[in-house]
């Protein structure tokens, strides 16, 4: 007897059956809807914790870095030529670098978008970051700081400067970690080898570096690559005058380094830093970042922004300053089309 003395024909069971069914899938579609939804809301990254994973990977990778040079087991080859006819060097320094940042940072966060100059098919490192927050970030940082790991681009660059390090001139070797959020620079970590310096910055937060007490544009000392000092020096001169001081050197990272106030006294001090040729994002995300971070700028030599989740390359140049009228620098700078 059916319930209520309603009697049921097979057709009526079958349909009193499938609604049945109905409700209960309707039931748990809802409760699995609403657990992957909270699960993709728990897909976040906390800045602060990737300002401390970005120091230690800088640093773990500059052990390996230190370590190879030291060795005199560089193991050196070519990747080809450079869009200025240079050799493009490559070795066991970069690649194993590469190794401990990248792994580190993607056992880590396995959903984190990381781009790195060397790519290696080799396995990747076990590590994992013990989450230990440095106090000095703690202090400059006292909250949490949660994104979407959807709008993070992590770049990586485990040796800036492989041809002074192949030349042994140590001072100008960095290793760098940068992270944009929505393509714009946050996060800025240099670190330098052989020294053991450190420098970061995190864009509205803080520091652990400053801008130098004044910087002179009138008659600026302008920082800008060994590889290319001959072929800007009429561009810088025809801008601020043909007494300019140019100083050449080697690595982006050292370059924005020039510009402020490092503990660190392996540096000359530069006002201005100008590049025009091609240049990789890797290369200057984090000076750009840790430029941000205290004031400063680096744009394109037409005062564009860069964008850091796009391609790889930036074919714009650069102008980076701290202190000054940014403006009005890009103004003075005369038509540069020789930096495709």
């Amino acid at each position: 007897m059916a319930p209520m003395g309603i009697r049921l024909s097979p057709l009526g069971i079958t349909v009193f059956c499938l609604l049945g069914l109905g409700v209960i899938y309707h039931l748990y579609a809802g409760v699995l809807s609403s657990r992957l939804s909270l699960f993709k809301q728990k897909k976040t990254v906390d800045l602060r914790d990737l300002l401390a994973l970005s120091i230690e990977a800088a640093v773990q990778g500059g052990r390996e870095v230190k370590r190879i040079r030291e060795d005199n087991a560089l193991e050196e080859k070519s990747k080809g030529k450079t869009k200025e006819g240079a050799s493009e060097k490559l070795t066991l320094g970069d690649l194993n670098s590469h190794r401990k940042m990248f792994h580190l940072i993607k056992n880590t966060y396995p959903q984190l978008q990381v781009n790195s100059e060397e790519h290696d098919n080799a396995e990747g490192e076990a590590t994992i970051w013990a989450r230990h927050i440095p106090k000095e970030i703690l202090e400059k940082v006292p909250g949490e700081k949660e994104v979407l790991a959807e709008r993070i681009t992590v770049w990586i660059d485990p040796l800036d400067a492989t041809q002074e390090y192949t030349e042994n001139l140590r001072q100008y070797v960095t290793t760098m970690v940068c992270v944009a959020v929505d393509g714009n620079p946050v996060i800025g970590v240099i670190h330098k080898p052989f020294t053991g310096y450190t420098a970061w910055g995190f864009v509205g937060e803080g520091a652990n570096i400053a801008p130098r007490a004044s910087y002179n544009t009138n008659s600026p000392k302008v920082i800008v690559s060994r590889s290319h000092a001959g072929k800007v020096k009429s561009f810088i001169q025809s801008a601020f005058g043909n007494n300019t001081e140019i100083i050449p050197a080697g690595g982006a990272g050292y370059k924005v380094l020039a510009l402020l106030d490092p503990t660190d006294e392996e540096y000359e001090k530069a006002d201005i830093y100008i590049h025009v040729t091609f240049i990789k994002k890797w290369d200057i995300c984090a000076g750009d970042a840790i430029l941000r971070s205290v004031g400063g700028q680096m744009t394109t030599l037409k005062g564009e922004k860069i964008d850091y989740s796009s391609s790889e390359g930036n074919t714009g140049g650069l102008l980076a300053s701290v202190k000054t009228d940014h403006k009005a620098l890009v103004k003075r700078l005369p038509n540069w089309e020789g930096n495709k």
